[in-house]
């Protein structure tokens, strides 16, 4: 039997699958395909499904959308628990005060939560996770 390949998502493929307007939508589709083709397990930090929603509800005025995608993510099982560790995780091995504005702590979340799980992929577009050593889940 082969070992699931283990991918960790982030707000913005979120975002991107929900918005029809969005520029890396079809990208993301094309992406959430391969995943199912592949069937991959998909997570995400409960953190970065708050970033997601948040962004869907205020800056694309869509509450409906926002109260969807917050449901749909409790009904999949596909959470991921932020705990202290995975906080600890972030800041330690993946928080630097130079970084740019861009690299936030949501996006350190991320990546220790697909350290700690041993992904294999996450699926975002920010070439942060690259920088930082890890395979996005385009090039699965």
């Amino acid at each position: 039997m082969n070992k699931q390949t283990l991918v960790v998502g982030d707000a913005d493929s979120i975002v991107a699958r929900a918005n029809p307007n969005d520029l890396k939508h079809q990208e993301a589709k094309k992406i959430t395909d391969r995943l199912s083709d592949l069937e991959a397990q998909l997570i995400y930090p409960v953190t970065a499904v708050v970033e997601a929603v948040t962004f869907i509800q205020r800056a694309l005025n869509s509450g409906a959308t926002a109260y969807g995608t917050a449901v749909e993510f409790i009904e999949s099982g596909q959470v991921a628990e932020v705990d202290e560790e995975i906080y600890s995780r972030a800041v330690n091995d993946f928080f630097d005060a130079s970084v740019s504005k861009q690299d936030t702590l949501f996006d350190c979340i991320v990546a220790a939560v697909a350290k700690k799980y041993g992904a294999e992929a996450i699926f975002s577009f920010d070439k942060f996770y690259q920088k930082h050593g890890f395979k996005l889940a385009s090039e699965l």
